[in-house]
């Protein structure tokens, strides 16, 4: 039966959905693909872009999994678009990794935003009408409706919603960044923030994102164009980061194929978490896997506590979890497997790891972010109880997150060299 390229928006969180949809995806990730990108013509029309971003961003699929098929398929010049918009999330997870004090800065200010509008009635109302998509701008408020319902928004869209937010609405930029974080089914940290940073001036020095009426109307086939928009986007201002670190140690390096498994003890626990539900392809001898835990962080995606995690978010991370649980216990048919309760503190993990006699935790690297933090809390916690938690960090981020030092045109020359280091190759 041929693939059928499905242009819903819902989500159904498997590895195995995220195959099919790649599959159907492939014939259009070419010329195709870097002809209509950027256009978001509704639901009514067939979409340009492959929808594969929540997939991709939970690791239910790897990023050379996508990139192989469309090399191959299309070269290296028709398929470069669609290869570029994959490492672009690759760039910004490295950019963050090596400038953890840009999520850290986002984090605090998000708190004294929380305050200002628990303190100002104005910038309340203002508020809630543009989450709710009552401000009376066509676009806008048909896109913060969308955000609601499906939990996904067109890239080109996220650029105009986030440019109306801060310039025309004059909102803080951070509650929208949080607005997004625990609303957007492929939402995380370093995308997210860093993009939100950009339109802002704050990323690239000076340089903001305008939404114009022409521009939507063109991009959007005429279904929107918004009166009453900012004709003049001044970029914000904020001190300089520190520069960027070196690349942080990671404890294991999954195994390549036909090299001996991991076992680093007799009996192992693995721990699942939402940024890597791949753990079958960490390369662990199952035979040492005594139990598997999967634990989600929903609350945790709205950093200072002001609202709840959209409900397509939630419900996808929660599948995403019980795939990536059910896919790792068949690797290892000896594990107990369980689902910790969402947003389970440290204290919870570590009790689960004495109780079955772990001598040793193993879990995918997880990058700055609420997971990093909350592995952070529960290595201490391991630690007290004489179980070291070791993180396993695949070698697609070992290679590529060191080059992001700089701009993403700095980094995008490095591109082929990460390929052909991955072995994809046109030949």
């Amino acid at each position: 039966m041929m693939d059928v390229l499905d242009n819903s928006l819902v989500f159904p969180a498997t590895r195995a959905e995220g195959l099919a949809r790649l599959r159907a995806f492939l014939p259009r990730a070419g010329q195709s693909y870097a002809k209509e990108r950027n256009h978001d013509r509704g639901d009514a029309e067939p979409s340009a872009v492959s929808r594969l971003s929540p997939y991709i961003r939970h690791r239910l699929i790897l990023e050379e999994e996508v990139i192989r098929p469309a090399f191959v398929r299309h070269g290296p010049r028709h398929s470069a678009r669609f290869v570029e918009e994959v490492m672009w999330r690759t760039y910004w997870k490295g950019w963050l990794e090596l400038r953890p004090d840009a999520f850290l800065r986002y984090e605090a200010d998000l708190v004294t935003a929380v305050e200002r509008l628990q303190a100002d009635a104005a910038l309340s109302r203002d508020y809630e009408a543009a989450v709710a998509g009552r401000t009376g701008i066509d676009a806008f408020d048909a896109f913060a409706r969308s955000l609601a319902a499906d939990g996904w928004l067109h890239n080109h869209a996220r650029m105009w919603f986030a440019s109306i937010w801060i310039f025309t609405l004059r909102l803080p930029w951070e509650l929208g960044a949080d607005l997004f974080l625990r609303s957007l089914v492929d939402a995380d940290p370093a995308s997210n923030t860093l993009s939100w940073r950009w339109v802002a001036g704050l990323q690239t020095k000076g340089k903001t994102y305008l939404a114009t009426a022409d521009n939507i109307a063109a991009f959007t086939g005429g279904r929107f164009r918004p009166e009453g928009l900012a004709t003049r986007a001044e970029p914000l201002e904020e001190a300089p980061l520190p520069p960027p670190r070196g690349l942080p140690a990671a404890d294991l390096a999954p195994a390549a194929d036909g090299a001996p498994r991991l076992r680093p003890a007799d009996r192992v626990g693995l721990l699942v978490t939402e940024e890597d539900c791949l753990a079958e392809a960490l390369g662990l001898d199952g035979d040492a896997v005594a139990a598997i835990a999967a634990v989600a962080h929903p609350g945790a995606r709205a950093r200072a506590g002001f609202g709840e995690t959209g409900a397509a978010a939630r419900a996808f991370l929660s599948g995403a979890l019980d795939d990536a649980l059910a896919r790792a216990a068949a690797t290892a048919p000896a594990a107990s497997a369980v689902r910790l309760p969402d947003d389970a503190d440290a204290a919870a993990v570590a009790d689960w790891a004495v109780a079955h006699d772990l001598e040793a935790l193993v879990t995918a690297y997880a990058p700055v972010g609420p997971v990093a933090a909350w592995l952070d809390q529960a290595r201490a916690a391991l630690g007290d109880a004489g179980i070291p938690l070791l993180t396993a960090r695949r070698a697609w981020d070992t290679r590529a997150w060191p080059l992001a030092t700089k701009g993403y045109f700095a980094f995008r020359e490095s591109i082929p060299k990460l390929l052909d280091q991955a072995g994809i190759r046109a030949d």
